[in-house]
């Protein structure tokens, strides 16, 4: 390494480590609030007509898959392509989506090229209209799989988990939901997924607000006017402020500047941003792709943002080009040394696109990411940082501070009172909090022992999917599972697990399916293993929803995800189904 790159690499790891120290805070993820209790209106579904009504059902099925978004979806047309038709999905929504029935606020997309993004492509015939499908397309197209794979008639919409309860005698789970209904099923899978539970910044002051204020997921088209595809033609003379520069930000910020006589950017960590470049779908080329496409180019993607660099790179965007660089192959300092210089370079090209986009010295110097690339999900814009030119936006960075209170009248940072009339909330979602506050709901397992007890210092699990004292429950999820860019792959991979499991226990005379507690402590080795120099390098990342906020207690060192590839990871829950189908035996778990 030459002398010049070592002292810029030392002096830039010194900023990242100055940074990380003043945003530490050691509520961690206890600084958000719930949309409950007092910010229970902030969880009203802006979607449906209010009022609705139903007679609860009183029914016996095979299986009861929470959440209608992909994961659900997946879990269920997987269901049936191996034959089952006794099911039931229960969304708290009003329609099949998840992620993407909730956020329809203006500007939203999904950030991995929609024809690795979105599943069953070839089974449906989709062609998305552009590179980064809007997220009303995508809705939209949840909508179509719900109708070509019959899902609808197996739907409760508009209805919430109440108790999930395991009755050892029967066999059973008794689920009880928001609607009445009473539901007996044989295997109960949560799929809820990550961008689910929407959370709030814990500011002194937040109820004390008389202007109008939402969460970007319940986003108020009644109060802004128009529409995702509309102008919000009533927020002209109106003073905005939006919180969080995360990517929902990133993509609302455009939008909000359109039509606010005033906008303000309240800034904690700024995004690192690159080049989105985002298109039409070239037809002919669509048109032209061969059977077999789909599952070949998911793979390649995720192949090239792992670092494994094939022969041949088919999506060619900013994640393959920012590619991850994982440190557990870090086989010496000198190795270790020279991934880091690949991080800080790429980081620099970040930081140099603010220079060369932002108009005022002052305002690009805050618009700066000092962290590392794996630190925070990098995001990919156009628009938002051009923004910032605009005289009427104002960028209000609290110097990873957080804004200091909430007024009747507005927020204050550093002492001054910034006038606003509606406050949008962009501040995300949980994702590496407890499993039931995620869930909304505590199941009981066998003796009435809850999860939260027997995951009171974090999760216990075999693959992130099975856990013992918990018969035929079935999880979706991250928490000790695996994770990647493109998320839907994992969703893709673990729906296809999750439905064997069930057809394999239905078909082989298997009552009930658990881990072990011996096998849940392997598999943690296994994600320890995998960790590499992962805990080095995100102890000195500033903190975010991928390090619990700078957290590094014992639930921490426990709700882990397999941090090698996704495809590594998939290749347990393989070799796994491939072992119960040849021997019969379920290694690491249970069955009776």
């Amino acid at each position: 390494m030459a002398d010049a790159d070592k002292t810029a690499l030392d002096a830039a790891q010194a900023r990242y480590a100055a940074e990380r120290t003043k945003r530490l805070r050691a509520d961690g993820n206890e600084q958000y609030s719930e949309l409950a209790g007092t910010f229970a209106d902030f969880d009203t579904d802006p979607y449906v007509e209010p009022g609705f009504t139903r007679d609860p059902i009183v029914e016996e099925t095979t299986a009861v898959i929470v959440g209608g978004g992909f994961a659900g979806m997946m879990t269920a047309v997987e269901l049936k392509r191996l034959g089952m038709h006794d099911f039931r999905i229960i969304e708290k929504g009003g329609d099949f989506g998840g992620t993407w029935y909730w956020n329809r606020y203006p500007g939203c997309q999904c950030d991995v090229e929609s024809y690795t993004y979105l599943p069953l492509l070839e089974e449906t015939g989709f062609m998305p209209t552009r590179l980064y499908s809007s997220a009303t397309e995508i809705f939209e197209y949840c909508q179509l799989i719900g109708r070509r794979f019959e899902l609808y008639p197996h739907a409760l919409f508009q209805t919430e988990i109440a108790d999930a309860v395991w009755h050892d005698d029967e066999g059973r789970w008794l689920v009880t939901t928001s609607r009445g209904d009473e539901i007996h099923c044989k295997y109960f899978v949560t799929a809820g997924g990550i961008l689910h539970k929407a959370k709030l910044p814990g500011i002194p002051g937040i109820d004390t607000f008389e202007g109008h204020a939402f969460h970007t997921s319940r986003w108020d088209y009644r109060y802004t006017g128009g529409s995702a595809t509309e102008p919000m033609d009533n927020l002209r003379g109106k003073k905005v402020g939006i919180v969080g520069t995360g990517a929902t930000a990133v993509q609302a910020v455009p939008q909000l500047a359109k039509y606010a006589e005033e906008l303000y950017v309240f800034q904690r960590t700024p995004a690192a941003i690159g080049v989105r470049d985002n298109g039409p779908t070239d037809v002919e080329w669509f048109q032209s792709l061969q059977p077999g496409w789909h599952a070949e180019r998911v793979e390649n993607f995720t192949r090239c943002v792992t670092g494994e660099q094939p022969d041949v790179d088919l999506v060619k965007d900013g994640w393959t080009k920012v590619n991850w660089v994982n440190t557990q192959d870090a086989s010496s300092p000198e190795h270790r040394e020279e991934l880091d210089i690949i991080d800080f370079e790429i980081m620099e090209e970040i930081r140099a696109r603010v220079d060369e986009i932002i108009d005022d010295p002052a305002t690009a110097e805050k618009l700066k990411p000092w962290y590392g690339k794996h630190c925070k999900r990098i995001t990919f814009h156009d628009e938002y940082l051009p923004t910032f030119n605009l005289p009427h936006v104002h960028l209000v960075d609290t110097d990873g501070q957080g804004i200091e209170r909430i007024t009747p009248t507005g927020a204050v940072v550093e002492g001054e009172e910034y006038e606003l009339d509606l406050i949008v909330f962009a501040s995300g979602f949980e994702v590496t909090t407890d499993q039931h506050r995620r869930l909304g709901f505590d199941p009981a397992g066998r003796d009435g022992v809850r999860l939260s007890e027997r995951w009171h210092d974090g999760a216990h699990s075999l693959h992130g999917i099975l856990s013992a004292e918990f018969p035929n429950l079935l999880m979706l999820g991250i928490v000790q599972a695996g994770f990647g860019t493109n998320f839907v792959h994992f969703l893709q991979n673990s729906a296809r697990h999750v439905a064997w499991v069930i057809e394999h226990c239905e078909g082989a005379g298997i009552n009930t399916i658990e881990a072990t507690p011996e096998a849940e402590e392997g598999w943690l080795m296994e994600l320890y293993m995998a960790v590499g120099g992962m805990p080095d390098y995100s102890g000195n990342c500033t903190p975010s929803y991928y390090n619990s906020e700078g957290n590094r207690g014992p639930k921490a060192a426990r709700n882990l995800t397999y941090i090698g590839s996704l495809l590594d990871y998939d290749g347990f829950l393989q070799r796994w189904r491939a072992d119960a189908a040849e021997t019969g035996e379920h290694t690491g778990a249970r069955t009776t």
